[in-house]
């Protein structure tokens, strides 16, 4: 077995999700790993990763507003309140989704969907630079 790690830095320009499956698949092209599993782990606790459709833009739109809907900014029930009205409301909706995702890696690519991608869901407001670990392992 052989193991590879990378670090992605992704930009976002505030809540939303960002697609990422283009830099993961181009980092695993170029390793010589054939068959193996590749998992990616966010640092953050206001951010997370899911997969999801990528092929109607609309999905990502309406799961944006949902969580919009399901954990508000500007709750009047929330006590940590210190970073601002969208930091308590970020960590409800990163506790509802993923920190790490696993994708199997099947000649030399990422066995996905058709219509799957791997996204950062950001859930604070404004623009930040989120870390997503990257390990490969496999031969």
């Amino acid at each position: 077995m052989t193991q590879f790690t990378h670090q992605l830095r992704v930009r976002t320009g505030g809540q939303g999700l960002y697609e990422i499956t283009r830099a993961i698949q181009e980092w695993v092209g170029r390793q010589s790993i054939r068959t193996g599993l590749v998992t990616a782990f966010i640092q953050h606790t206001s951010a997370s990763l899911v997969i999801q459709e990528n092929a109607d833009p609309d999905v990502v739109r309406d799961l944006k507003d949902f969580f919009g809907r399901l954990a508000p900014e500007h709750g009047t029930s929330y006590r940590h309140t210190t970073e601002g009205p969208d930091d308590m409301p970020a960590h409800i909706r990163a506790a509802l989704t993923q920190s790490q995702v696993s994708i199997p890696v099947v000649n030399a690519g990422l066995a996905l969907g058709m219509w799957q991608g791997i996204y950062v869901f950001e859930h604070r407001s404004r623009d930040h630079i989120r870390r997503v670990f990257l390990h490969l392992l496999g031969e």
